[in-house]
């Protein structure tokens, strides 16, 4: 068997239709199909999921938190029980994010200046200091496959000059990122894009990125609160300027409409705890959009969530049954709806893949779209 560390980290566009893209990324750990989603594994875990259903549904890869695992179990620790791939159970790609987003949104007394942030963790109070240095030995320990830049993650909206040195700090910590990384042959750091909703800031930062010549790149600091026109606006101006050989991958997005959207404009990676924290709190995803089991409507429903699937959650459990564990508020309620959705989830990334190969995306786009909106009752 040959060493994970033999194998280059490649990327190889295999079709086109429009401005989306099917393709393959090569990592030591086995290839991810793209378009891409990556089902996110906060802590370790895909909440509610155990890992061999995970794999099973079709995910080549998972997403790892910089910010939770340094805090808990720490990063040293899961580097002498044998870094992150054995420590979950999982032995295809990781990715891992910096941990800055989190450190905008959940640490307390956060202070940030040129070299760095310093916080408090939201779990103990304990001091930690932040650096993009820092950041990528963290998750260099892991032995995350494609690890993220530091970045600033500002929130929406604001004003052009905070974007602005928001942006400008970003890809300074990109290059000490970078620098960090070095050279190494299996693995990846991608660059974040930023520049909020001003198009001339995402532009600039995407090509001074490029020019630093990544092996992957990310549009970062969407999906944060402001409405989806404004998020696809600023895809339709940025992918153009992000370099067209390197993956795509768009950070924390998002429903399968999202989705759909972003690939319609050249994204070919997408992570989001939408799936999981939906199915949790009683939201299903499926090929006739969204159902919500929380509604008396299902009370007394013998029909399962969607026949024709080939998830057993899916398939062997009454909408009535479904419905009752959520509002007894039963652990295998969220279980099960965790599963279904992360089921459709592939499922939608597998079909978006197909019709690309067949230059039908346009036409599955708008029978996806016209399905969702009817439905659950009528669509299926």
């Amino acid at each position: 068997m040959s060493d994970p560390q033999d194998i280059e980290f490649s990327f190889k566009v295999l079709a086109k239709d429009g401005a989306a893209r099917r393709g393959v990324i090569g990592t030591g750990r086995g290839e991810i199909r793209t378009p891409a989603f990556m089902p996110v594994g906060t802590a370790g875990t895909v909440k509610a999921m155990y890992m061999d259903q995970v794999r099973e549904l079709g995910a080549d890869i998972i997403l790892g938190n910089t910010y939770h695992l340094m805090l808990r179990p720490g990063a040293e620790r899961v580097a002498k029980l044998g870094g992150l791939h054995e420590f979950a159970r999982w032995p295809y790609p990781i990715l891992t994010d910096s941990g800055g987003f989190q450190v905008m949104s959940l640490a307390a007394l956060r202070k940030l200046d040129e070299k760095g942030v310093t916080f408090q963790s939201h779990i103990d109070g304990r001091k930690y200091h932040l650096s993009p240095e820092r950041s990528i030995e963290i998750q260099g320990l892991l032995g995350a496959d494609i690890q993220m830049q530091l970045d600033e993650c500002i929130a929406l909206p604001a004003e052009f000059e905070e974007i602005e040195r928001a942006m400008e700090l970003s890809l300074r910590w990109a290059q000490r990122s970078a620098n960090a990384f070095g050279d190494q042959k299996s693995r990846a750091m991608f660059g974040i894009v930023q520049g909020g909703d001003q198009p001339s800031l995402r532009i600039r930062s995407a090509r001074e990125l490029a020019a630093m010549d990544l092996k992957g790149y990310a549009v970062g600091g969407l999906a944060v609160g402001e409405p989806q026109e404004v998020m696809l606006a600023m895809l339709d101006e940025t992918c153009p300027a992000m370099p067209e050989e390197k993956p795509r991958y768009l950070m924390g997005v998002g429903t399968p409409d999202d989705i759909l959207e972003s690939v319609a404009r050249g994204i070919d990676m997408f992570d989001c705890v939408m799936p999981t924290r939906a199915g949790r709190h009683g939201l299903a995803y499926t090929r006739g959009g969204k159902v919500n089991l929380k509604n008396a409507r299902h009370s007394e429903d013998h029909r399962p969530l969607d026949e024709a699937s080939n998830c057993p959650a899916t398939t062997d459990y009454s909408r009535a049954y479904l419905h009752h564990l959520v509002k007894c508020n039963e652990a295998l309620g969220g279980m099960l709806l965790t599963w279904n959705n992360l089921a459709y989830y592939q499922v939608l990334m597998g079909e978006i893949r197909e019709a690309i190969s067949d230059s039908r995306f346009e036409e599955f786009r708008a029978l996806t779209r016209e399905r969702w909106a009817l439905g659950d009752i009528k669509a299926l």
